[in-house]
């Protein structure tokens, strides 16, 4: 936080004094007889414009201000078709040169302290401990029916771990929480055919999932797969915000669900109250939506400071909030800058049958680099391309990072519930970050023959056909309670990068912010307690 104060040094009156200390940097200004000087400890160069104009500080080494006040923060993007108004993040690689000399000329001398940065969390700067906003992403396409009734009936877990976070005393935390949900749909040309709503692009969804029973039909024919037990199992009746908010609030002096009896919302013995109900209700999204995923991108539009529900006395994304985002998809992400792409063949595999044609391994082919195959059909290194096919995984990092975290204050965190192996061990204290399996295990390979599902062999669809759709061998395969495979999921590349973007360093020890778990368990419940577990490291470390 900033504070100005005319405090004593030395015994000696220091006047004009300005301190600012963020998460991991602080930043000192004070000024005695003619001279100024200048603390920073921690602090990108990029943050220093910000923290001198906080100080009053008008030149630094012969820099002037006015470039950077001039500057504007970022340009509109100049894609061939309407994105739904889309916010780009400030460009930049923020590698400025206002590193002061002190030479003597008169200007203020700047010092880099060695000593230790602040603690990581959010005990200073900006930020408000007790503030959460937290966006859902969730994938509304047609093989997610199980695994959005898996985390709907998580949600109860969700409110109790956040309701139960600690202060740095121990005591409670007193969270004061804002919850919104959007889908991944983002439109498609090659989907848009066969849709009968609006792709969201960001909007939240507020709406009970039965008044939304038509969208837990697929929309794949003949025979489209039918879900409704996603939204009924867990919603009897609909509960939703009052005053048609677009998200839900809770916090200790109140909340804006509707006033109802506890009732357990799925089934483990436990009475839920209101906000577990009605985020219950509010959650569950469909199956309708397209095939070609755009998480990043409808978070990132949900996250636009320019959006009716960020703006206004009651905005989703408040000042001083920690923000966390949780992304849940069993496909590539495909957030597309090069609609061209969806109907050239160079990023199409070829059909067994013959053929080149659209499926889902554009995606996969338009996004992800990677080294191989190998005899085994493996590859390496696979990482995000930065070709301007699909929106760049940068672009996503500077809002998140740059933006929010760095000239904002804002502390940032992620969870991905992605095609990965089972994580097989947790740290057993906050963040509860992943020990064992999970990305470890993940190995990037083509599809094998004993890989198809039962139900996909019932159709013809042999290793050929799979590579074909999805481009990718799956990264994970879920299993039924006896033990049968039931479903698969395509490897995260893009989303794990962008999330693992959160986690930094302070003294050599990675400060974890990013979490990525299973859409393969049978259990979503450690991947939320390794969200909360992130957001109680945040608050107040343990251990």
């Amino acid at each position: 936080m900033w504070r100005f104060a005319p405090p004593k040094i030395h015994g000696r009156q220091i006047y004009n004094f300005c301190q600012w200390r963020g998460p991991y940097a602080r930043f000192e200004a004070f000024r005695s007889g003619e001279s100024l000087t200048v603390l920073i400890s921690g602090v990108e160069s990029v943050l220093i414009v910000r923290m001198m104009m906080k100080c009053r500080i008008s030149r630094l080494a012969g820099l002037s201000l006015l470039p950077f006040l001039l500057a504007p923060p970022g340009c509109k993007t100049d894609d061939n078709r309407d994105n739904g108004n889309q916010i780009v993040p400030p460009g930049g690689d923020g590698d400025g040169d206002g590193d002061g000399d002190g030479d003597g000329d008169g200007e203020p001398t700047i010092r880099f302290d060695s000593g230790e940065p602040n603690p990581s969390g959010c005990q200073g700067g900006d930020s408000d401990c007790s503030l959460v906003d937290l966006l859902f992403v969730i994938d509304n396409s047609g093989t997610m029916g199980e695994e959005q009734l898996n985390l709907a009936k998580n949600f109860p877990l969700l409110v109790q771990q956040l309701e139960a976070l600690k202060d740095a005393e121990g005591n409670s935390l007193n969270a004061d929480v804002n919850i919104m949900v959007t889908t991944s749909d983002f439109g498609n040309d090659l989907c848009t055919p066969y849709q009968k709503h609006e792709s969201e692009k960001g909007t939240p969804i507020a709406s009970g999932c039965n008044e939304r029973l038509d969208r837990f039909t697929g929309l794949v024919t003949p025979n489209p797969p039918v879900h409704e037990e996603a939204c009924t199992d867990v919603c009897e009746t609909d509960i939703v915000p009052e005053n048609g908010d677009l998200f839900i609030h809770f916090s200790p002096e109140g909340d804006n669900v509707p006033d109802v009896s506890e009732k357990d919302v799925n089934g483990d013995g436990i009475l839920d109250g209101a906000v577990a109900q009605t985020l219950s209700c509010i959650g569950p999204q469909g199956i309708d939506g397209c095939g070609y995923e755009a998480p990043l991108e409808n978070m990132l539009q949900a996250l636009n400071p320019g959006k009716p529900w960020n703006e206004g006395e009651t905005p989703f994304l408040r000042d001083g909030a920690t923000l966390a985002i949780a992304i849940i998809t069993d496909e590539a992400d495909c957030s597309v800058k090069d609609w061209s792409i969806m109907s050239d063949d160079e990023f199409q595999n070829l059909k067994p049958d013959g053929g080149k044609t659209p499926s889902s391994a554009i995606c996969w082919n338009a996004g992800v680099a990677c080294d191989g195959p190998d005899a085994n059909g493996e590859y390496t290194n696979c990482t995000a391309k930065d070709d301007g096919k699909l929106q760049e995984t940068s672009r996503y990092i500077r809002y998140l990072v740059e933006e929010l975290r760095e000239k904002q204050d804002k502390n940032v965190v992620m969870l991905g519930i992605v095609g990965i192996p089972e994580v097989t061990d947790h740290n057993e204290v906050p963040p509860h970050e992943p020990t064992a399996g999970g990305m470890e295990d993940l190995v990037y390979r083509d599809w094998l023959e004993s890989d198809i599902l039962p139900e996909d062999a019932a159709k013809g669809h042999d290793a050929a056909y799979q590579q074909w759709s999805f481009g990718i061998g799956p990264g994970c395969t879920a299993l039924d309670g006896d033990d049968k495979p039931i479903g698969q999921a395509v490897p995260p590349v893009r989303i794990k990068e962008v999330c693992e973007a959160l986690n930094y360093e302070v003294d050599g020890e990675e400060v974890v912010r990013c979490c990525m778990e299973s859409i393969c368990g049978s259990d979503f419940s450690p991947a939320i307690t390794c969200l909360t577990g992130v957001l109680q490291d945040v608050v107040a470390p343990i251990g």
